[in-house]
């Protein structure tokens, strides 16, 4: 039944290559769905990123949300973000799953909650069992949606555009963001659906709608749930998969000085079959990959940078200044203080998505009866995703223009221009260019690496699309294959043609799902710290006390 199903997704991801087989036609397409498009796409870009002004600088409002409701969870819960980090180690490498192991009768499900929902407490199941992945399947799952282009190509725009001190932001930024991880997570196991075959849903969808309820505001919580899953869907299509598909078929084509249509289109194909194997088996299939392409694909990344380091040594006190020094006293962008800050904010926030609630989709489908329990494991994810591997990539480029090979903040279109041959270079070409500059040839390496990042980024959107596709539509088998026909069209279409239109249209709906997402973390906080009290306490019976 299984292999049927795949067929008939394959055979409609087909259909769009057939069809763009001249080039010619491609383009002519391209260029009149840009044009349709173009008008719209940018007037919803401009609402998303609605901003004022501080000393001369635009600061979006959707940027000041995310940082200042991070900023609040950080207090909150007293600095969890950084408290907590060897607790969440030991609690991904499974020190505390004994609790887990304690018995249903330890269980203490919240009765109004469960009673709003229809469901009689005293027969609710302990959800440990239910479950679908493990602590760390579910923390991959999650980091291989942001681990990505963003950590390759965003950083060296920030650079470019800030200079060396919007890495300092950046970091500040994915720290904060810790805590919004932490916050949404433990809400999405918290309010969760799980099927009789242990199949799980969860995600802002179900927090928004069911942690409303509690509150008697159950129309307010569905108004928001329902416009969380629509844009959820449109950035499953837009900036989780065309982008994604575009970018690594752009790197593909351009490393091997290859036809970009046909090329393009033969690759989009090639993705469209390895993604459409991976996500018919759902999120255990998509976690038993991620676990291993997520390790895989950042440990090849973090290893050539730790090389370049290691070959710059005597410069790294020297760039550490740079970053420390500009982060205060910028030189290379216009708006001075505040423009470099709104710089590493930004770029931050595009890469670990601490605040849109995408994270939590995947995180909820985690085996464990204590919802806190993966909320400490997803404060991970904004640390290694920013503080790690961004930092580790502001470095590579910083050393690269130690002897100025590029002057920071003269950009053309989010390009540098190389002093010496005037060559024009922006997001993963310039981190190619800093990469090969240490280690020649590494660009096929970092090709390999972008294509993985996508890969990976695709299979977890898939999930976060497919799960708020079904809480609009239900739950059956043929709204699940509508789904997934859709978007393995969409791979082969984003990796043939550009839609820069579209793509900017539903990229930007990442970023407007904070608003619905962080409305309901606000108001369900004191949830969050109950759930967290309740693990600790359970994880403090086995050593004599609570843990702090």
């Amino acid at each position: 039944m299984m292999k049927r199903i795949f067929l008939t997704i394959l055979a409609i991801s087909v259909m769009p290559f057939m069809a763009l087989a001249e080039e010619s036609w491609l383009s002519s397409i391209d260029k009149a769905i840009n044009e349709k498009v173009e008008p719209f796409a940018n007037w919803w870009e401009g609402f998303v990123l609605s901003s004022f002004s501080i000393a001369g600088v635009d600061v979006p409002l959707v940027l000041v949300i995310l940082i200042g409701g991070a900023s609040f969870f950080t207090v909150y819960f007293g600095f969890v973000n950084l408290r907590k980090i060897p607790f969440a180690i030991q609690v991904v490498r499974g020190k505390y799953d004994f609790v887990e192991k304690q018995g249903a009768e330890d269980f203490k499900p919240d009765d109004e909650a469960f009673t709003n929902e229809g469901d009689i407490p005293e027969t609710v199941r302990d959800e440990s069992r239910d479950g679908e992945v493990n602590h760390f399947q579910a923390l991959t799952a999650a980091v291989s949606a942001t681990v990505g282009l963003g950590n390759i190509a965003g950083v060296a725009i920030a650079i470019g555009i800030g200079g060396p001190g919007a890495t300092f932001w950046m970091i500040i930024a994915g720290l904060l963001g810790m805590s919004s991880k932490f916050v949404e997570c433990t809400l999405g196991v918290k309010y969760r659906d799980i099927e009789p075959d242990g199949t799980v849903h969860g995600g802002p969808m179900y927090y928004l709608s069911k942690g409303f309820v509690k509150r008697n505001w159950p129309r307010l919580g569905k108004t928001l749930a329902v416009l969380f899953a629509i844009l959820c869907v449109g950035a499953s299509f837009g900036g989780g998969n065309m982008f994604q598909a575009n970018q690594s078929a752009a790197q593909f084509v351009k490393e091997f000085n290859l036809e970009s249509g046909y090329a393009g289109a033969l690759f989009g194909l090639f993705l469209a079959i390895i993604v459409g194997i991976v996500i018919i088996g759902g999120i255990k299939r998509i976690g038993k990959v991620t676990e291993r392409v997520v390790p895989f694909m950042a440990g090849i990344y973090v290893l050539a940078a730790l090389i370049i380091i290691g070959a710059h040594y005597q410069d790294i006190p020297r760039a550490f200044n740079m970053i420390i020094e500009q982060a205060f006293y910028p030189i290379a962008i216009a708006g001075g203080f505040i423009g470099v800050i709104v710089t590493g904010f930004q770029r931050a926030a595009f890469s670990n998505e601490a605040g849109v609630g995408s994270a939590s989709i995947a995180h909820s489908a985690v085996k464990t009866k204590y919802a806190a329990s993966e909320g400490v494991v997803a404060l991970l994810e904004p640390f290694i995703d920013t503080v790690l591997i961004c930092t580790l990539t502001a470095l590579v480029i910083i050393f690269f223009n130690m002897d100025g090979a590029f002057v920071y903040g003269a950009l053309e279109g989010n390009q540098v221009i190389l002093t010496q041959t005037g060559e024009r270079l922006g997001g993963v070409n310039l981190t190619s260019a800093a990469f090969d500059d240490v280690i020649p040839g590494f660009s096929v390496v970092l090709t390999i690496a972008v294509i993985l990042f996508a890969f990976s980024s695709m299979l977890s959107w898939s999930y976060y699309g497919l799960q708020a596709w079904k809480y609009l539509f239900g739950k059956s088998r043929k709204v699940d294959l509508a789904y997934k026909v859709i978007f393995l069209f969409f791979i082969v279409i984003g990796s043939a043609a550009s839609l820069g239109a579209v793509i900017k249209f539903s990229d930007a709906m990442i970023l407007a799902m904070v608003f619905p997402n962080m409305i309901g973390l606000l108001f369900l906080v004191k949830d969050v710290r109950e759930e967290m009290n309740k693990y600790l306490a359970a994880i403090g019976k086995r050593f004599g006390g609570s843990q702090s």
